[in-house]
């Protein structure tokens, strides 16, 4: 009983210490800060109450993964690998052609127009063309598809709205002859759950 008894003084003691050391602290910090300086933060409105609150973003939690073969450890171990390698040109790719469609729509000049198309492509082939070409005929399939989810349009389509319709068509046959589509939606919860779930944990 004296042992139980002593302890909670014990506690007691160490607890009133703490709040005399946060009052403390408190106190410094208003003085720090000054009466008339204002700190401000977004706020919601709740039944006449302003409620002060901070913006989270959406974290994804997976569970360890389990395989039921060693082949289907290597292959997702390769999937993973590519998608990493290819990811970063897909996240530029879609900056880049998102912020050329905002710059095509503040003129109707079609030599303004064309000039930037031009621009745009001569940047992406001087930063990129010499990595692009080392990329596997696999890489560039999830490539294209992952072009697709970054820009709400097929890679076809990019191609169609920038260059034309026969530079489309000429681009699309030429990856038909290394088996892939220009045309390839990105599907994230079909196909191309597997490649959602690794550009996430990326991310």
């Amino acid at each position: 009983m004296k042992m139980s008894k002593y302890f909670k003084y014990l506690v007691l003691l160490i607890l009133t210490t703490l709040y005399f050391q946060n009052c403390a602290f408190a106190q410094q910090e208003v003085k720090q800060i000054g009466k008339n300086d204002t700190i401000i933060l977004p706020a919601v409105i709740v039944d006449g109450d302003t409620i002060p609150y901070i913006y989270l973003p959406t974290i994804n939690i997976y569970a360890a993964r389990m395989f039921k073969s060693k082949r289907d450890q290597i292959k997702y171990t390769k999937l993973r690998r590519d998608v990493t390698k290819v990811w970063p040109y897909a996240k530029l790719a879609g900056e880049m052609f998102n912020k050329l469609d905002r710059e095509l729509k503040m003129t109707t000049d079609k030599r303004v127009q064309k000039a930037l198309v031009d621009k745009t492509e001569k940047d992406i082939k001087d930063r990129f063309e010499q990595e692009l070409k080392n990329l596997t005929i696999t890489q560039g399939r999830i490539l294209i598809k992952l072009i697709d989810r970054q820009t709400g349009n097929t890679s076809y389509e990019v191609v169609q709205d920038l260059k034309g319709r026969f530079s489309a068509f000429f681009w699309q046959s030429l990856a038909r002859l290394f088996g892939s589509n220009l045309k390839a939606q990105y599907d994230p919860y079909g196909e191309d759950a597997e490649i959602e779930k690794i550009v996430k944990s990326i991310e």
